[in-house]
């Protein structure tokens, strides 16, 4: 079912725009759009947010930042190669793929690039601008789809962070689909406090986490003890590559962690670990190992195991938020979008962390997005 539409055509500026997120979300707006597939997972599609006042799909433009040259159509024959898009999709759409492509912009900082913080902000902040000048844009929204960044220092602004200025800069809401620091660098709390814009983020809850933030309520309500909760995840493609570094590998386990310790209400022993296996590209496994109490102290196991590919998972999740927070931005809403949380490992502002209490506080954010709606 189509959600009830607003007439605005909104940019979608996304950071990391030739990678494999990305190059999905681009493919499935448009084979969504021309109807040559349904919206599977596309929650903004239900019939609860039938009366939002969301952008259309086709209302859609998108664009970015990469410093990577590979144009969006040899992307997603190779996607479609490895499984990861239909066979046959990336042709049927080439025209959207190519005007997407047309609208990346080089990004930064690469190897030896001499430019300021400032400077590379400004950059980007005009690229933004001109993006939605040039397509006539009634708005555009900024989201990182970048691949995870070692935790950053409290001096210098990492990329994420510059992206994330240049957003508020540029007057557009901004997302961070990733762990990396965004708008959660001290240096940016004035920016992001007086800019009037909305934002979400962190950590986009896809795989491991989704079933975590599902099993570990289950266990709390039925008063099972959950004595040790371990994890392993075999990855690989860029996220693979990036998290085989321990620090970025931290900032990734991080929210996984957080998880398990608000719903359960304790840190339970173990540990998730991350490998990177380069044959298994977009795919990747999850396993999940849960010992526990039962009745008269009985010791019992579960163990999950999540097979899927990152990028069909993330996709639907990004344009869910891109046509949220922009109806949100038409709606006159700032400050963080704590009502989001249903998307995140790591969301904004206060909320619970039971999938099922945040689906809830989804749905009621949803209804205040409807014209006429008190908000």
């Amino acid at each position: 079912m189509s959600a009830s539409v607003s007439a605005s055509r909104v940019g979608v500026w996304l950071i990391g725009a030739r990678g494999s997120v990305a190059t999905t979300v681009v493919a499935g707006c448009a084979a969504v759009s021309a109807g040559l597939h349904p919206p599977s997972g596309l929650v903004t599609e239900t019939p609860a947010f039938a009366d939002s006042g969301l952008p259309a799909l086709g209302d859609l433009v998108f664009g970015g930042h990469d410093t990577l040259d590979c144009p969006l159509p040899k992307r997603a024959e190779a996607l479609a190669a490895d499984g990861v898009l239909p066979y046959g999709l990336p042709a049927a759409i080439e025209a959207e793929l190519s005007s997407a492509d047309r609208e990346i912009r080089p990004g930064g900082p690469v190897p030896d690039d001499t430019r300021s913080e400032d400077e590379l902000i400004t950059a980007f902040t005009a690229d933004i601008r001109d993006f939605v000048r040039r397509r006539s844009l009634d708005r555009a929204v900024v989201v990182n789809v970048a691949s995870t960044e070692p935790a950053a220092t409290c001096t210098d602004l990492p990329a994420s962070s510059l992206y994330a200025a240049a957003a508020l800069r540029a007057g557009c809401p901004y997302v961070n689909f990733t762990p990396s620091t965004g708008l959660h660098h001290p240096a940016l709390a004035p920016l992001a406090g007086s800019s009037g814009l909305p934002y979400a983020g962190r950590d986009g809850k896809t795989g491991q986490t989704l079933l975590r933030s599902v099993l570990g309520p289950m266990f709390t309500q039925r008063a099972l003890t959950v004595r040790a909760w371990s994890g392993t995840n075999l990855l690989g493609g860029g996220d693979g590559a990036s998290l085989s570094d321990p620090a970025a590998a931290a900032a990734k386990n991080a929210g996984k962690e957080r998880v398990l310790a608000e719903t359960l209400g304790t840190v339970p022993e173990g540990e998730v670990h991350i490998d990177d296996v380069p044959v298994l590209g977009d795919w990747k496994t999850a396993w999940d190992h849960i010992a526990f109490d039962g009745f008269l102290g009985a010791r019992m196991i579960l163990q999950t195991t999540w097979q899927g590919c990152d990028s069909a998972l993330a996709a639907p999740l990004v344009l869910d938020l891109a046509r949220l927070v922009a109806r949100a931005h038409e709606r006159g809403l700032s400050g963080p979008l704590a009502d989001l949380g249903f998307y995140f490992k790591d969301p904004l502002g206060t909320g619970p962390s039971s999938l099922g209490e945040q689906y809830a506080a989804l749905v009621k954010f949803g209804q205040r997005l409807a014209a006429g709606a008190v908000r």
